[in-house]
This record gives structure tokens, sequence and C-alpha cells, in this order.
């Protein structure tokens, strides 16, 4: 069989030294289909984002482009605006049949904190050949708050796979009709499943998002339902059931759908059409086995849309399609499921910030 490793697989990886953790695992870095991966103690601030380029080591191209180093022992702020490389402490010796990929986690992805997985030889970022060999390292770009981090922290996953398992949309329409995978909308299956956006929220309510405001303070990392919403976000309303797009703000919205994964299979997000907007969604893209699934205390959780505009501002409408979830099967039925008696901070979720703010 081909697919996504589960947990359990994951753990037969660090056993036999594919993956070498660089300090002991702590609860909660094994999830049911993905590795979250822990800073180092040292940032290193370069003049620009870069790829290593075939037969380059990421040292190599640190060189050319160091501007400064920040020692993270004690934690350390990372600038909005700033680019940073940090060594990940964990390290991977893949078998050739083993490929990689990497994202953002959920809760980095609402915080607009754009990391990325770079490795030697890579040309492409957060993606793993099979066979790698080498050191991890994080790019990290704050766009709308600097955040406070320190060695250990964990804003990004990796997820491993052997061959490739997506499903054909024939396939992705039976799944669809043995065990629903979405609610609160028709399915729309091309290519993957394609969810839209909810501008329409039902009852007295009118808020259908969040816009992040331009100066704020810090943001550590650490302290979890502790800050105020409305010191860095401002509240979207309207029952006109569309908004427009600012060029270059950042939005926090909510798909139209509650989304179901079924504990055999895994879901990435991707962008439905380049030529749908000038706008990106969902920075953090993996869906694991479980997310919203009934028998895990899910019963369809909607997913957070992430979503920058570019060069114009843009009217984006209530039921749009921004994006499809492209399911792939596990290679292995998981030993756990998201949100099954595991810390999942976005289960049976709706419209929701980050895990930093208060409620």
């Amino acid at each position: 069989m081909t697919g996504v490793l589960a947990s359990q697989q994951i753990e037969a990886l660090i056993d036999r030294g594919a993956i070498t953790p660089g300090a002991p695992l702590v609860e909660g870095q094994i999830q049911p289909a993905s590795l979250d991966l822990r800073l180092g103690h040292e940032a290193i601030r370069v003049r620009a984002s870069f790829l290593a380029g075939q037969g380059r080591s990421v040292a190599d191209r640190i060189a050319e482009f160091e501007m400064h180093r920040v020692d993270l022992s004690g934690g350390a702020v990372l600038e909005k605006g700033c680019v940073y490389v940090v060594p990940l402490m964990e390290s991977l010796d893949l078998e050739d049949g083993v490929a990689a990929i990497a994202n953002a986690k959920s809760s980095t992805g609402r915080l607009d904190l754009l990391t990325r997985t770079i490795t030697d030889d890579g040309t492409e970022f957060d993606r793993i050949p099979p066979g790698y060999r080498g050191p991890l390292y994080a790019e990290i770009c704050p766009r709308s708050f600097s955040v406070l981090v320190r060695p250990g922290m964990r804003l990004n996953q990796i997820r491993f796979r052997r061959g490739r398992s997506v499903l054909d949309d024939a396939e992705l329409t039976a799944l669809h009709e043995a065990e629903k995978l979405v609610n609160g909308g028709e399915a729309l299956i091309r290519d993957g499943l394609g969810f839209s956006v909810d501008l329409q929220p039902e009852g007295q309510d009118d808020l259908v998002g969040y816009r992040a405001k331009p100066h704020t303070g810090v943001i550590d990392l650490d302290r979890l339902g502790h800050y105020d919403p409305a010191d860095y976000w401002e509240e979207l309303r309207t029952r006109a059931g569309r908004i427009i797009l600012d060029p270059d703000a950042f939005y926090i919205l909510v798909s139209r759908e509650a989304v179901h994964i079924p504990p055999g299979y895994a879901a990435e997000m991707a962008p439905y059409l380049a030529m749908v907007g000038e706008f990106r969604v969902h920075y953090a893209g993996f869906f694991d086995p479980g997310f919203g699934h009934s028998a895990a205390g899910g019963a369809g959780s909607r997913g957070v849309l992430e979503v920058r505009c570019h060069e114009a501002p843009f009217v984006l409408e209530h039921g749009q399609i921004v994006g499809r979830l492209v399911y792939e099967r596990m290679d292995a039925p998981p030993a756990q499921l998201y949100g099954a008696g595991i810390a999942s901070n976005y289960q049976g979720q709706g419209l929701k910030l980050s895990k930093h703010f208060r409620a």
C-alpha cells in the first residue's frame, strides 16, 4: 500500500533512525499523520528568502545572505517584515521510498507567520524528496505581528508518505456518498473538494471575520488564551454578503462548509484556481485524520481561511469558491485521531482566531 504515514509509522521511522529528533520528543509532538518540528537555539536574520538550489547547502547560502544572528535561548523577538532562518532540532535520513512534505501549523498560519521548510539541495519550499539525508531549516517571516519565540517551539510540521495516493474525482465522490465529507453546502468535486467562504452568518450576529491591525504589540507564542483580540484585530461585519479585501491586508475568515476527514484519510488545502482573484487562501494546509469526525468529537468542523489580498482591492462574495481539499489515503489506520484524546485546539471550530487570543 501507499499513502500518508500514520503516527505509529512515524514512531517507527524515529526508532530506526530515519528521523533524528535532536532532543527527546515532547508530548503531542507526533500527530495522527504528521510530526511537529521544533525550533533550535539560534535564528539567522537574512537579507532575503532563498532556496539552497541543486548541489548547494543551506549553510552556504546563509553565509551569502546573513545579516546577524539572534540567540533564542532566553526568548527573542522576530520582527515583523524581516526574514529569518532557524535550524530545526529534527534532521532526516529517509529511505528511498519515503518522501516528505512540510507545512505551517494552524496557529502559525492564523498569525500570518509565514513559515516554510528549506533543505540542502532544495529547489522547492516544503518539499523533501525521497532519500533525503540532512538537516531541516525553518524560514520564518512574520507578516502581521512581531513574535517572541524560544527553542523547542513548534511552528511547522512534516508529513511523510510512501508513493502518492491522492483520490481522483470519482473516488472522492464515492467517499463523499459513503462518509459525507461536507455539510452546509453542495459537494463541489473537481480536482479535490471545493470549499467556499461564509459571509452570511445566521441569526443576529453579523460578524464574518477579522482583519489584522497594522501596528500592534509583540505576541509571545507561549501565552495561550492571553491576548485581547481587539488589540490586534478589527472585526469585519456585514449583512451584504460581501466584503472588499484591501491590498496586502491579512484576514481571518471561515468556510461555509463543515469539513470531515474520515479516519483512513488525510487532506491538504490547495488553491482553487489562480484566476478566481488576487488573493491567497490558507497558509496552513494539513488536515489530519479525524478532523470534523463525529467519533472524535468533531461532527463537522469548518475550515478557517487565512486570506491575504495582493495587488488590487477585490470583492469577495458569500459562497465564492476559494480553495479545495485534496484527499489522500493513509498508508495505515492511525493509532490516534485528531481531537480524540489528544490536544486538538480546533476540533469542532467555526470562525476562530489562534489559540493565543481570549475567546
